[in-house]
């Protein structure tokens, strides 16, 4: 789930950087050109970088429930990786 485009599926590409706030992710459909901000960020970082935005991407990339017969967009709200 992003914030400008809802949800965006498909093969994509994962932006990770760290600020003062926490690690802000964006993701873009591959080889184009236009980021989207991950909704549910940033991501407040409790350890190491090391690491992070492939916890990210797993998270990510794990289906989420299904709700009403209706699987419900990821996003980073309780991610609580890092």
């Amino acid at each position: 789930m992003t914030e400008e485009a809802g949800a965006i599926t498909g093969e994509l590409e994962l932006l990770c950087w760290p600020e003062n706030d926490g690690l802000h992710v964006a993701a873009r459909y591959a080889e184009t050109d236009d980021w989207y901000t991950v909704s549910g960020g940033p991501v407040r970082l409790t350890g190491d970088l090391e690491g992070v935005s492939e916890q990210v991407a797993q998270h990510l990339r794990t289906p989420g429930p299904v709700v009403d017969g209706n699987e419900k967009a990821v996003s980073l709200e309780g991610f609580a990786g890092a």
